[in-house]
């Protein structure tokens, strides 16, 4: 288990740019040539003092308040690996102060993830990785105010009502707020709920846009925004249903 800090600073979006710095324009200096000086006679040396060590004042900078960063507990390296085809590696992380621990969290990621009913039914596997590994994505549990956060310098507000309420995927992050993987939402069981927290929100990653309820009494797609209501479709946590894709209209 590994804890560190990290600074960071709808449901998808993309990551906010990072301003380069711009070079700064210095002027060429203009040379003059300068009158040659008549040759004077030179002075007689005389005992001089050493010069006296200059007195600067320095004036005191104020102090610097910066907002700490949040720390987070990541899952070791050494997960499974799932499915076929092109290979999708991800981290997990939880943040400190949500009651919830790595493993816990890990084992609900990867036992999604690695279920044939979701993505990886499509011809692609899933490798989950360690913090030090190279991976496509990460995903984090989050309180809701760094949920917020992160969601929010990626261009998506989560809030409903003021209040940081669902989750995002902005770039290379899958941000799942702690509030809801805690309580779900009216119409939901907490585990298949959690179920489609990720699902939903890795589709996102995978390139995957909202749909539709397709009709009142068929169950809803697991990229339709099931969080804020399921417009008369069923709860459903998975993008595959019998062996197939299972989608509806797009938004």
């Amino acid at each position: 288990m590994v804890t560190v800090a990290l600074g960071l600073g709808g449901c998808t979006g993309t990551s906010s740019a990072v301003a380069g710095l711009e070079p700064t324009d210095v002027a060429t200096p203009t040379l003059t040539e300068s009158p040659t000086p008549s040759p004077t006679p030179s002075p007689t040396p005389s005992a001089t003092p050493p010069p006296s060590p200059s007195t600067t004042k320095t004036t005191p900078r104020p102090p610097t308040t910066t907002k700490s960063s949040p720390n987070w507990t990541y899952a070791p390296s050494g997960g499974p690996t799932a499915g076929s085809g092109t290979v999708w590696r991800y981290r997990i992380a939880v943040e400190a102060g949500v009651p919830v621990t790595i493993g816990d969290f890990t084992t609900v990621v990867n036992s999604t993830l690695d279920d044939p009913k979701s993505w990886i039914a499509g011809g692609i596997q899933f490798q989950q990785v360690g913090s030090g590994d190279s991976a496509q994505f990460t995903v984090w549990l989050a309180s809701p105010s760094t949920a917020y956060s992160m969601c929010i310098n990626g261009g998506i507000d989560i809030r409903v009502g003021g209040v940081p309420y669902t989750s995002c995927r902005v770039g290379n992050n899958v941000v799942l707020n702690s509030s809801r993987y805690l309580n779900a939402v009216s119409g939901y069981a907490l585990d298949p709920y959690r179920q489609y927290m990720v699902n939903h929100e890795v589709g996102h990653r995978l390139g995957h846009g909202h749909e539709l309820c397709p009709g009142a009494g068929q169950k809803a797609p697991v990229m339709q925004q099931q969080t804020l209501g399921l417009h008369g479709c069923i709860a459903y946590s998975w993008p595959y249903l019998d062996g197939v894709r299972y989608a509806g209209p797009a938004v």
